[in-house]
């Protein structure tokens, strides 16, 4: 099992020439050989950046993806068309930058899904080929994509939500077991709409997709844990945020109403979760961590320029250990530095020093 104490959670900021592509790729004004060779130079370059700043374990950045989620909708066919706001929608609030508010554009999965190519297999491979770190590749948890159920539309395709989304699930698992089949042996389970039953609205939202939240969040768990299966060596963390946008969030609030469930449902080895303000509410919900269970906490933002110093963070970590072991502990950011292409509020600079950061405060604490 993975054992890292400084870990972290998946994107990087695109730089700004990888932007830049993506936009002239989409006019055709550039050749796919010469835009998988920016490709291919941000990631290289998303290497060398946690490899300097000491992370025992890495990721690619997601810089092969438009949003975390986009791959699923890449991946498999019979999705309705669709553009980044499939996974931006919704009314994100900050206290620096104001609201902003994105429509659910008109989504519908329309026929049954079909996977066309694999959704991680070249993100691992060729990272493998380039360091002797650890890799983690980030899978979308299933129930993300109740955000394609049409009442109406989609019902030509499956007779309800809970069939559509057990399909996603299988895919997903195939995904998973060709990487396990390449040599992965650590993997994330991104499902930030499980806090979102924290707020009323969005109760409201899912059970419009046939149940309400304590149903809603059991069988989403049943899905996740369809993926992660049974896998002997192989690592599972499971992420749980309140929305990371362009440095705003969509929901506030403790982990105390979904702790239980969560923490104890899961069959995720890692609880990576968001520690790093007010909004997050107090430690006292790690009491329901279980004892074969490590808690990754974010205590380092990822929405702004905040410089934490070793001090704070040991801080932080010494009053989680009042209800969490020590030695049941690991830290990390609170989530991506650019869930999407658009990326947060900060540069690539602030991103290096958070996560030397990290890796420091880790050696102090660990050793």
């Amino acid at each position: 099992m993975i054992k890292a104490r400084a870990d972290v959670v998946g994107s990087l900021l695109r730089p700004p020439e990888l932007i830049e592509a993506l936009h002239l790729r989409r006019e055709n004004k550039i050749s796919p050989p010469e835009f998988k060779r920016i490709e291919d130079a941000a990631v290289d370059a998303a290497v060398r950046l946690q490899e300097e700043a000491g992370l025992e374990v890495l990721t690619d950045g997601e810089m092969r993806r438009l949003s975390f989620q986009s791959q699923v909708c890449e991946s498999y066919s019979g999705f309705s068309e669709w553009d980044i706001n499939a996974f931006l929608w919704g009314d994100w609030q900050s206290d620096d930058l104001g609201e902003k508010s994105i429509e659910r554009p008109p989504l519908a999965v329309l026929e049954p899904l079909r996977r066309r190519r694999s959704l991680g297999t070249e993100e691992y491979t060729y990272v493998r080929a380039r360091t002797d770190r650890t890799m983690k590749i980030t899978i979308p948890s299933p129930s993300l994509f109740a955000n394609f159920w049409d009442t109406e539309r989609s019902k030509g395709a499956y007779r309800n939500a809970e069939e559509y989304l057990g399909a996603v699930a299988d895919l997903l698992k195939e995904d998973v077991d060709e990487l396990v089949n390449l040599g992965c042996t650590y993997f994330q389970i991104d499902a930030p709409h499980y806090t979102l039953l924290l707020d009323p609205k969005f109760r409201e939202f899912y059970a419009k997709r046939g149940k309400p939240g304590d149903q809603w969040l059991n069988f989403g768990l049943d899905l996740d844990n369809h993926v992660i299966g049974n896998r002997p060596g192989v690592t599972f963390a499971f992420h749980l945020c309140r929305g990371n946008q362009g440095s705003r969030w969509l929901v506030e609030g403790g982990y105390d109403q979904i702790a239980s469930q969560i923490f104890t449902g899961i069959k995720a080895n890692r609880l990576m979760l968001e520690y790093d303000d007010d909004r997050s509410g107090s430690f006292e919900p790690l009491t329901k961590v279980p004892d074969d269970k490590i808690a990754v906490l974010g205590l380092v933002t990822t929405k702004s320029p905040r410089h934490e110093s070793v001090e704070m963070l040991q801080s932080r970590i010494l009053e989680a250990s009042k209800y969490c072991p020590l030695e049941r502990l690991a830290i990390s950011p609170q989530c991506g530095f650019a869930t999407s292409i658009e990326g947060n509020e900060l540069g690539i600079d602030d991103e290096k020093r958070k996560l030397r950061t990290l890796v420091e405060t880790a050696s102090q604490v660990w050793g």
